[in-house]
């Protein structure tokens, strides 16, 4: 282990891409014993393990100079000011390892956790969840799962969205859909057992708590509520508002009548190794 102090308490959320994440980041947030670092997207043990891209320094460059540098004197206070750039400094150090992680948190106060939320956590090998949960005293992890068809065509949208190229989804054929959902960086978001069993062959089960997008969206106070249990913390009466905030909407458009045919055997057998982990399946999933 890297020469740095541990953390007493870390929480990472490890959702599958297009599983709520965001409107937990969002909601959770507001919790006086959670903090979060200015990037809700840190991907240090993704970036330590896998692929050192997302913390390149080019980047990092890119996401200070697009987030954190841009000053209006007119509406910007001086002490945030102060204090994001102070961040921005610590985020654009070298070299990009534990102590480098740790400072990312530095405006931690009393707050019980430090929070990091990254969807490419699912993909963490179990190296990255043996150096995480070394590094702290205590670490929690919530891994999210939604029915897995519905989650593969959000993606889909999704990333053409972010991408511009949502018209192709009126013009590809079945063909150009599978290349497409057979790509690392969309099919490996769908693997929920493989991600399951990495996760289970490192942390302890009180470090692991696995839910469904489904019982996010079908009550919301009650997940909450059960997430704090998980945690050890003050219970947060959320506002309404919260708790109907849609965020990172993909694009409307309905599932091709060929989709599911183009997936169906394998998200059989990623139901039945989801279910072989002991995970209770939602009657909302589409199984084919």
């Amino acid at each position: 282990m890297e020469n740095t102090k541990k953390f007493d308490n870390l929480f990472l959320s490890a959702g599958a891409m297009k599983a709520g994440t965001t409107w937990l980041y969002a909601t959770l947030s507001k919790h006086p014993d959670l903090h979060f670092s200015l990037e809700k997207e840190i991907h240090y043990f993704y970036a330590r393990s896998v692929d050192f891209g997302p913390l390149s320094d080019r980047r990092r460059l890119e996401n200070v100079r697009n987030n954190y540098a841009k000053i209006d004197p007119d509406r910007s206070h001086i002490s945030g000011v102060r204090n994001r750039l102070r961040w921005a400094a610590n985020y654009l150090d070298n070299p990009v390892d534990d102590l480098w992680y740790r400072n990312l948190f530095v405006f931690r106060r009393s707050q019980k956790y430090c929070c990091d939320f990254s969807n490419l956590y699912a993909l963490l090998p179990e190296d990255a969840w043996r150096h995480a949960f070394n590094l702290t005293d205590r670490l929690r992890v919530l891994y999210t799962l939604r029915d897995p068809i519905s989650r593969l065509w959000s993606h889909v949208k999704f990333h053409l969205q972010i991408t511009n190229q949502a018209h192709l989804l009126e013009t590809w054929a079945p063909k150009d859909f599978e290349a497409f959902i057979r790509q690392p960086f969309i099919w490996e978001n769908a693997e929920y057992g493989a991600a399951i069993r990495r996760m289970r062959s490192v942390l302890p089960a009180s470090c692991l708590k696995i839910c469904t997008f489904e019982d996010i969206h079908n009550d919301p106070k009650d997940f909450l509520r059960n997430l704090e249990e998980f945690l050890e913390v003050s219970h947060l009466n959320y506002s309404d508002d919260a708790l109907r905030n849609r965020v990172n909407v993909s694009v409307s458009r309905p599932m091709p009548s060929f989709f599911v045919g183009l997936v169906e055997r394998d998200i059989k057998r990623i139901i039945k190794e989801v279910e072989d982990q002991g995970v209770e399946i939602p009657e909302e999933w589409n199984i084919p």
